[in-house]
């Protein structure tokens, strides 16, 4: 399963703990190293689990740290992990299964494939949106994500979930804006594809998933059954809050398993994206065919989202190679995958607290830098190319109140924010307007105003809560 633990591996291992590297903290790249189980500790991360890939295979995979700060059950490869929005994109590989088939087609109008649930308009317009539109985040539908269901919560139906009815605890699930106009990151549009998906097949959706993906690829300790059965509970990380406080009833349940049910290994998800990578290279046998494979991994409405992934040109090989990424964020979970379409690397990390990802950050851009990944340099590790023609404008100080603002650098060609009192964290663009933050779980959108569209504020969307600051000052680009 894995490449035989000699000394050169244990040696290279040992360098990635080690050696942890900072990369949202350009200006300070140098002097930011830290050890893995330091940063844990440092940070409140409980547990972490690692698997990497190289030269087509996973090289190693291992655990750190606990399951539960109570009882001190060890993490260890086998450990289960909420993989919270990365189950999206594997959902979107049981689509293009179906697509490959030739039951779906992308481009198909979703209302006449749906039979026990409709997408509605207004009286004055029926929106017309696609598979297409739904995995790339361009069908213009609500709700961006979940929160999940408490141990003691009644949990809704995915009927409840779609028309924001109680028990469910997320808005209704519709279409606000003309579809194939803009990226806007939407939960809800996989909710969509999960009522898809099981009428087309006529299958509960985590049987149809192990039938469509899971058990193709060998993702054999993993699941979308929700709730977690019992007999799989005593290897399953519980989530745990800031300062490692654990989630009460131990992890939340998500009825929106397309979106963010899947239960899993950092193995299992590198296992997914060795599929992938055998399906780009058009391999006999493939998860799926090279034709589709190429589409979910090339740029649809925008240039740094294909179906269902980030992506980030390297300019490398003449700019044909190409790194997918997927975070995902559940209540007491943090996890990210990062791989490359066509070199055969790629790694995937799982925390078990909140916003873990942000707190051993360094970790994959260590395994980059170990591993000589391609264009995946520490000063702008994992930072997609932004337009210079929209970016330009947002840099400045933006005041929240007296004594506290935002500054947004733009670095090496990259935007960053700089809270007062914190160091720069990377920005990822959404949309024109809209970014998400690199190591924590937070968006922030530039506010345009006027004739002149002028740069007036930016909303800092935290938790639930969003807050305004004013744009008083323009800084210099470095």
């Amino acid at each position: 399963m894995y490449a035989e633990q000699t000394s050169d591996l244990a040696s290279r291992i040992n360098r990635i703990e080690q050696n942890l590297c900072m990369p949202s903290r350009i200006s300070e790249y140098a002097a930011q190293k830290s050890r893995l189980l330091d940063a844990m500790e440092r940070y409140g991360v409980p547990g972490v689990s690692v698997a990497v890939i190289h030269q087509g295979n996973i090289e190693w995979a291992k655990g750190y740290g606990v399951q539960d700060v109570e009882t001190q059950v060890p993490v260890t490869t086998d450990t289960l992990f909420q993989a919270a929005s990365i189950s999206k994109p594997v959902t979107a590989a049981a689509v293009l299964r179906l697509v490959d088939a030739g039951q779906l087609d992308l481009d198909e109008d979703v209302n006449a494939i749906l039979r026990t649930w409709k997408l509605t308009g207004t009286q004055l317009w029926q929106p017309r949106v696609t598979l297409r539109h739904l995995l790339c985040h361009g069908a213009g539908v609500t709700v961006h994500g979940f929160h999940g269901y408490a141990h003691d919560a009644a949990l809704p139906t995915l009927e409840q979930v779609l028309a924001g009815q109680c028990p469910a605890n997320t808005d209704p699930i519709r279409v606000d804006t003309l579809p194939g106009t803009q990226f806007r990151y939407s939960g809800g549009g996989f909710c969509i594809l999960q009522r898809l998906l099981m009428d087309v097949t006529g299958l509960p959706f985590p049987e149809l998933m192990r039938e469509l993906v899971l058990d193709p690829v060998g993702m054999k300790q993993s699941t979308f059954h929700q709730p977690l059965p019992r007999t799989l509970t005593e290897r399953a990380a519980t989530g745990h809050r800031h300062g490692a406080k654990t989630v009460a009833g131990k992890w939340h349940t998500y009825a929106e398993m397309a979106a963010a049910g899947l239960w899993t290994t950092p193995s299992d998800l590198a296992r997914f994206v060795l599929a992938l990578q055998r399906s780009w290279s058009g391999e006999t046998g493939s998860l799926l065919s090279q034709d589709i494979t190429r589409q979910m991994l090339t740029p649809q409405m925008v240039r740094f989202f294909g179906l269902s992934f980030w992506l980030t040109p390297q300019g490398v090989n003449d700019g044909t190679t190409m790194r997918f990424t997927h975070p995902g964020g559940n209540e007491g979970f943090s996890c990210l995958l990062e791989a490359y379409c066509q070199e055969g690397l790629g790694a995937v990390v799982m925390t078990n607290v909140d916003q873990g990802m942000g707190k051993v950050e360094g970790l994959i851009p260590a395994i980059a830098q170990e591993y000589n990944w391609p264009g995946f340099l520490p000063k702008d590790a994992g930072v997609p190319e932004q337009n210079s023609a929209f970016s330009d404008a947002y840099v400045g100080v933006y005041e929240l109140r007296q004594g506290f603002t935002f500054t947004i650098l733009k670095q090496a060609g990259s935007l960053f924010l700089k809270p007062t009192g914190q160091h720069e964290l990377a920005l990822f663009p959404e949309s024109e307007t809209a970014y998400r933050l690199n190591g924590i779980d937070a968006t922030v959108t530039f506010v345009k105003e006027g004739l002149q569209q002028e740069v007036t504020s930016l909303l800092f969307k935290q938790n639930d809560g969003e807050i305004a600051a004013k744009k008083r000052v323009s800084c210099p680009s470095t």
